[in-house]
């Protein structure tokens, strides 16, 4: 894989009032399941934050989904299997890593079994902080 997609690329990729909006919608744009990749537990991340954004209008279930499915057609889905899952979960008690970081373990988990070059990502101190042999792939869009 060449780029793996962080959720906070693909929120702020439809979610047209995000401050990087426009710099997410073009990395995305261009991403193709030969060469992109996020993990699929983002498919849930980005459901869950679309449909809980205070915007007027609320953005419909149905509308979410919709975005859903552009990723789907758009980049390839990284899971991990059970061992990857716990130990992952492991090293991050190890670790001392607290709260939704987990998450970000998680998905670093999934960048790294997809041999992504670039990890697009708009957090980056937290990821670097928690995989900083990844560092070095790590960007904004």
């Amino acid at each position: 894989m060449m780029e793996f997609f962080d959720t906070s690329v693909l929120v702020a990729a439809f979610w047209g009032g995000h401050v990087h909006h426009a710099s997410s919608i073009l990395v995305l744009a261009s991403a193709t399941k030969r060469r992109s990749a996020c993990g699929i537990h983002s498919l849930a991340e980005v459901y869950a934050t679309m449909t809980a954004l205070p915007v007027k209008p609320m953005i419909p279930p149905e509308q979410a989904a919709l975005f859903i499915e552009e990723i789907q057609r758009r980049v390839t889905l990284i899971a991990l299997d059970e061992e990857e899952y716990t130990e992952t979960i492991h090293k991050a008690a190890e670790h001392g890593f607290t709260s939704g970081r987990i998450y970000d373990a998680l998905l670093l988990r999934c960048a790294a079994k997809a041999d992504a070059r670039v990890i697009y990502t708009w957090n980056l101190k937290h990821y670097t902080a928690i995989a900083p042999e990844l560092a070095g792939r790590m960007r904004t869009p």
